[in-house]
């Protein structure tokens, strides 16, 4: 597992703050979070066990080097916000009798936790028992002074709620009151707050709006939708620091306050940013770059400079000048185009015999970006290709792309896949022989459904972790909030004869 470390300033000495690979002989236990407080001293993480969901939070104390005794657990989906001398946080009540890895998760709460204190003293924040399957989670404003409440049915659509907590209240007021929409708070400057959404947008866009008239009626554009995603907005040292994706690549913009576009910060080439973003009084932010054949680099950009430089890049022994990238787009069963990213060694001939890679996920608005992978790269070391469809059912092109692969849908994700699957082999990059097909969790689902369809697609597929019993996934564990997605085939007849078939 990675290991965390600190610098007291750029190109200074490391010092190890959190090593993984120390909580078990085993390998079993993993960091599944890592959370600062905002003066800087201390480090919120979470350990979760044997690949579970559950998470257990620790405090670590920067300037002792040690773990406080804080120890909190029975929390899934959750991380810590935090605010004065503890945090917020949600939690599901502890399972009955050994049911932790299989019953129902439901009725989740938000606490409050003030350090030094046992979990069992928690102050309870928000619950609403008479609908336990409405998830419940929080995060606060960079000054602390605001704490936002989203509700969701499932894994899209979320209700907004604002409680003005530094007036000692956790009374929450309705933003917006319906789960048909995506929303995240970008920051605020006082008591205006800054939206990310895709009510009526379904590219997203920024809005704005006052604490006491937080309704959509009162929202004004700051950033209006465009005919890209736009995929996040900080607010950072009094500007938009603002990420797009065009064709599944990031683009990385600045804008002013008022949404007046100011610079460009130019990416290596065609790949994936993370990060750039920060705080309100930040003057730097740093991000990393990705690609097929372009390991993780850090950058830090100069906010006042408008100067983006090398960090840090991955020390790996690959010449990578002599591996390409390029984007295609196909026709799915429909007609409807698909890109897919095609990468392998310069000058690789196209006669059908290379072995091919092809995956996809294909659902939850998740989309499947240009990132690097030391086992992708041993393919195409081997004189092979990987090959990744952006089909739909993934947010690649906005809302529209993934409603176009969810619900009844669905079907239009495995054409997609199938279709990406015979192009390869049509264009004569590789063969049925030559061809393997690979997704995990949703893409799992893909897989063992196209190997059905079409048993002749490929020789080998690897279905990872896949979600097969689709007429009983909603009575385990989370299963049920994934009902926005493939739909509960207890609902209606016509929607389980569709899963069914």
């Amino acid at each position: 597992q990675s290991v965390l470390y600190s610098v007291e300033k750029l190109g200074g000495d490391e010092k190890i703050i959190l090593d993984p690979n120390t909580f078990s002989k085993d390998g079993t236990i993993a960091l599944s979070g890592i959370y600062f407080n905002g003066k800087g001293n201390l480090l919120g993480y979470a350990k979760s066990k044997g690949g579970s969901d559950w998470k257990e939070f620790y405090i670590h104390d920067l300037n002792t080097g040690e773990d406080l005794e804080d120890y909190l657990e029975w929390i899934k989906f959750s991380g810590m916000s935090w605010a004065g001398d503890g945090f917020y946080y949600s939690r599901f009540p502890r399972p009955e009798g050994g049911g932790e890895l299989d019953d129902a998760n439901e009725n989740s709460s938000i606490y409050y936790h003030k350090l030094g204190t046992n979990q069992k003293e928690d102050n309870l924040i928000y619950s609403d028992p008479e609908n336990p399957r409405i998830s419940n989670y929080i995060s606060t404003t960079d000054d602390e002074n605001y704490l936002f409440l989203y509700r969701t049915k499932g894994t899209s659509g979320t209700s907004l709620y604002v409680a003005h907590v530094s007036k000692g209240e956790h009374i929450f007021h309705p933003v917006i009151d319906n789960y048909e929409y995506d929303h995240g708070i970008s920051g605020n400057i006082g008591s205006t707050f800054y939206l990310h959404t895709n009510y009526k947008a379904k590219n997203w866009r920024l809005v704005k709006f006052e604490y006491d008239k937080p309704e959509p009626e009162n929202w004004i554009d700051v950033i209006p939708e465009s005919e890209h995603p736009l995929n996040s907005v900080s607010i950072v040292n009094g500007k938009l620091l603002v990420k797009y994706s065009k064709d599944v690549s990031s683009r990385l913009y600045v804008f002013s306050l008022d949404g007046k576009l100011e610079t460009e910060v130019k990416l290596p080439t065609i790949g994936t940013a993370y990060g750039f973003d920060g705080k309100m009084e930040d003057t730097e932010v740093f991000y990393s770059f990705t690609s097929f054949a372009y390991p993780t680099t850090v950058f830090r950009y100069d906010i006042k400079e408008n100067i983006s430089t090398l960090y840090r890049k991955s020390e790996i022994d690959i010449d990578f000048s002599k591996y390409e990238t390029k984007q295609i787009f196909y026709s799915s069963k429909d007609g409807t185009r698909i890109p897919m990213f095609i990468t392998h060694k310069k000058g690789l001939i196209y006669d059908g015999t290379a072995p091919t890679l092809l995956y996809a996920y294909g659902g939850f608005n998740i989309s499947i970006n240009p990132h690097f992978s030391i086992s992708r790269m041993l393919i195409m070391e081997s004189d092979g290709i990987y090959a990744t469809a952006n089909i739909r059912g993934g947010g690649e092109y906005g809302e529209s792309w993934h409603e176009d692969g969810m619900l009844t849908n669905k079907q239009n994700v495995f054409d997609d896949f199938i279709a990406a699957a015979d192009y390869l082999v049509k264009e004569n990059y590789t063969s049925r022989e030559k061809l393997s097909i690979q997704g995990g969790s949703n893409g799992g689902l893909l897989i063992g459904t196209v190997i059905n369809q079409r048993p002749d697609l490929c020789a080998v597929a690897l279905p990872e972790v896949g979600v097969m019993d689709m007429l009983r996934y909603p009575k385990f564990t989370i299963g049920w909030a994934w009902a926005t997605e493939y739909g509960d085939p207890e609902e209606s007849k016509d929607l389980f004869q569709y899963i069914y078939t």
